[in-house]
């Protein structure tokens, strides 16, 4: 605080001050201590005479002092201002330094984001030293883990996974701690915590490691990884390895048991003492498959299926009967030891499918070879006994096994890759079949027909296109999934028997516009269906390719080709396996949409939850018996057509016969229509079933049979005895010749022979009747006799009863004589 400055003495004041106080206190110079006052004035004169010479002296010294320091305070203050100005001007650069400059090209840091770059720097210099210290102190517990594991190979207990759970319980603080961050600290926790989630793997796996280790070493002493004699093994040997393998299956349920923190596990569901076993198995299939080795050949999947099917079947033995015994005293004696031991050799196959397919992916026939060899191996597991039962946890096993072959068919590229390319074989070998100068031939020495038709006698292509869609079936029947055998049935198998199914019917079709009045020129299409040889030139002789036995013959064969294709797809359809398949498309929706979808497949509704009553054939079949039912009509037409027009010229001459004499002769004219009656029924005989051939005669000869009885005794005029005894005559010798062209290819005998001629032989009978038997006809028939007497009539004299009371009355009145 600055003091306050002093004025200097008032001697005028003083004066005044000093008359004032004696005038106050003496009244007068005779005052008795006015003599005592002086020399005390005098005296305090002196003494203010020297104190203020001392004060001059003094004063004169702070004077020039506080000239002196005023002075240098002077001087100070000229150099703080100017220290204040340059502060100034330093003030104003730095903060033209601390603006930031990033946005400019080229320029430099400013000095505030050269301090925010070091500040975080040193931040994360500070975080990733927390970080070091983090992962040290989990390294340091993983490797103590380790080495707890290694020293406590002789007995396993809990005591020795104590490290590994504490290092679970370190990674699980620092999990919960870092969920508890901000997101800023999101990427650097994921980095952290994968970090120490992988140890805690690898630490796990390295225990594991250790003691299969020990397992290993013990196993070899056994003769693993080939067959082991028990036999053969030492007691001390065989005591070690069963120390060594319990204490992997102990460490695998110390690692499952119930506990806040479970241990990590790479492996679904083998047993760890297993996956030991089968590594150096793994070894020598790699160095003999996926190495530079000859026995590597992606021609020939074969060897490595049947190696690792060996290995199965080898180590079997030594699995049921030692190893299971060992599972039976562990927590694990659900489990089944060989089906374990497989379940763990097929990752190899795995891998291997999974490495080669993409190689062997352009090449349909080694793909389609590999899926074939890999769906066999699947089966033969399978016929041993493997599934997953006794796999897994508790042994209860889990899903349905869908095999090795899944791995390629599984995916959905790979197996459209092997469709389409299954497609195409098949598509070739169709049309290789049909392009054969042998397709229409008729095969006498069949072995494959269906047992509902033993005699059937198929095409050479039709017998053909059997072989190849069974093994179509062959190829997709072990498919594991219902969906995958659906797709071959639809994409593959089904198309052709449609395709079949239209070339039948186009040969069909060919046949009526070459044999048709309106002719229309189809160069070769007839000859090409049923194996002739097309003419060259332009004048094809249509008569020979669609008229006589050879005609006939041609139809008879897509008969024959369209009967043998529905025989066969009728059994098929009763096998268990299209039934399964079809149960399965109408169970599931996305299949029976799919199968809605297909027109070759039979209608399905939509809500069905009863088993369907349709088989998976069924559309099909129908579209084969529409054939067959139009190569039935079309053969009965062209016979019966050719034997008409042949008999028209008899019917020009038979009335010349003389009426006046008694001998009964045959007119020649007959025998061309007989004779070529003769001929189409043995040439059908020799070539149809007799199911077909009984069913094909007795339509031609019942059609024969009325247009003879309609021309010759119905519809024309009157004739005599004569002439009824030779129409008699005609009649008998139609059910003759059929009977001698059947050669007793009808089961029912003569009978079955005449049953449809009987109209026609009646008749002639009636119209050769003579004397008291004609009388005794013509009188009952036109009188009042009851039917059923008429008819024993007519048995007892004609021993036929077949026409009816009208017409046998029409009959008798074509008689002159009536």
């Amino acid at each position: 605080m600055p003091s306050i400055p002093v004025p200097p003495p008032n001697l005028t004041a003083a004066q005044s001050a000093a008359t004032a106080f004696l005038d106050s206190s003496f009244s007068s110079t005779s005052h008795p201590h006015l003599s005592d006052l002086l020399p005390n004035a005098r005296q305090r004169h002196e003494q203010l005479q020297a104190n203020l010479s001392l004060s001059n002296e003094q004063v004169e010294f702070l004077l020039s002092d506080t000239l002196a320091k005023a002075e240098a305070f002077r001087q100070s203050a000229q150099e703080l201002s100017l220290l204040r100005h340059s502060l100034a001007d330093e003030l104003t650069e730095l903060s033209q330094e601390l603006a930031s400059n990033l946005s400019v090209d080229g320029s430099k840091p400013t000095l505030l984001e050269d301090i925010e770059t070091m500040h975080r720097n040193l931040k994360e210099l500070t975080s990733i030293r927390s970080y070091v210290q983090i992962i040290e102190h989990a390294l340091s517990m993983s490797e103590s883990a380790v080495e707890n594991i290694r020293s406590s190979t002789s007995s396993l207990n809990v005591a020795s996974i104590g490290f590994f759970r504490r290092l679970q319980e370190f990674v699980s603080k620092i999990r919960d701690a870092w969920s508890t961050c901000d997101n800023g600290a999101t990427q650097q926790q994921l980095h952290l915590i994968s970090f120490l989630t992988n140890l805690e793997i690898k630490t796990w796996a390295e225990m594991k490691t250790v003691l299969s280790d020990v397992l290993l070493s013990h196993a070899d002493k056994l003769g693993w990884p080939m067959p082991v004699n028990l036999a053969t093994v030492t007691t001390d040997n065989r005591a070690a390895f069963e120390c060594a393998f319990k204490n992997l299956l102990k460490l695998q349920s110390l690692g499952e048991e119930s506990h806040p923190i479970r241990p990590p596990s790479t492996e679904k569901d083998g047993l760890y003492a297993f996956q030991a076993l089968v590594q150096p198995i793994a070894l020598r299939f790699k160095y003999h498959f996926e190495g530079s080795r000859q026995t590597n050949r992606l021609d020939k999947p074969e060897w490595y299926f049947t190696h690792v099917q060996n290995l199965a079947h080898d180590h079997r033995l030594f699995m049921e009967e030692f190893i299971q015994n060992l599972l039976l005293s562990t927590e694990y004696k659900k489990r089944d030891a060989w089906r374990e031991f497989v379940y763990l050799l097929l990752p190899m196959l795995t891998r291997k499918l999974r490495h080669s397919i993409p190689s062997i992916l352009p090449h349909s026939a080694l793909l389609a070879h590999t899926i074939y060899q890999a769906l066999i191996f699947d089966a033969s597991l399978r016929e041993e006994g493997f599934n997953l039962q006794g796999i897994g946890k508790e042994g209860g096993g889990g899903d349905v096994w869908l095999g090795i072959g899944d791995v390629i068919i599984g995916n959905h590229e790979w197996f459209e890759a092997w469709l389409v390319g299954e497609r195409k074989f098949t598509e070739d070998q169709y049309h290789s079949i049909i392009s054969s100068p042998d397709a229409w031939a008729i095969v006498d020495d069949d072995n494959g027909t269906n047992e509902l038709s033993r005699d059937l006698k198929p095409t050479t292509s039709s017998r053909r296109i059997k072989a190849l869609l069974e093994q179509i079936t062959d190829r997709y029947s072990p498919l594991p999934r219902s969906a995958q055998r659906m797709k071959f049935l639809v994409t593959v198998q089904l198309p052709i028997l449609d395709v079949y199914h239209s070339r039948i019917a186009s040969s069909l079709e060919a046949f009526e516009m070459l044999s048709s009045a309106f002719l229309r020129a189809v160069p070769g299409a007839l000859s090409v269906s049923f194996g002739g040889k097309e003419e060259s030139g332009v004048n094809l002789d249509t008569h020979r390719l669609t008229g006589g036995v050879e005609g006939v013959q041609r139809l008879c064969k897509a008969f024959l080709s369209a009967t043998f294709m529905e025989v066969t797809l009728k059994g098929w359809a009763e096998e268990l396996f299209f039934l399964e398949l079809w149960t399965e498309i109408n169970g599931t929706c996305p299949m029976r949409e799919e199968a809605m979808a297909c027109p070759l497949l039979p209608r399905t509704t939509v809500d069905r939850t009863d088993a369907p009553t349709t088989t998976i054939f069924d559309e099909v079949i129908s579209r084969y018996a529409k054939i067959i039912t139009r190569a039935e009509d079309m053969i009965i037409q062209q016979v019966c057509g050719e034997v008409e027009n042949s008999f028209k010229a008899h019917l020009n001459t038979i009335d010349s016969i003389e009426q006046d004499t008694d001998d009964v002769a045959l007119s020649q004219s007959l025998l061309t229509p007989v004779a070529l009656l003769s001929s189409h029924l043995t040439s059908i005989r020799s070539i149809l079933s007799q199911t077909a051939v009984t069913m094909l005669y007795r339509r031609i000869a019942s059609n024969l049979a009325e247009h003879i009885l309609h021309r010759q005794i119905l519809y024309r005029g009157r004739f005599n005895l004569t002439l009824g005894k030779a129409l008699a005559a005609e009649c008998e010798l139609w059910v003759e010749t059929c009977h001698a062209a059947l050669a007793g290819k009808l089961s029912g005998g003569r009978y079955r022979v005449e049953a449809p001629w009987l109209k026609l032989v009646q008749a002639g009978r009636l119209v050769s009747l003579e004397g008291e038997a004609w009388d005794v006809v013509r009188k009952a028939t036109i009188g009042s006799t009851p039917d059923e007497e008429w008819s024993q009539l007519m048995k007892q004299v004609v021993a036929v009863s077949e026409l009816d009371r009208e017409v046998v009355i029409q009959i008798l009145r074509r008689r002159e004589d009536y």
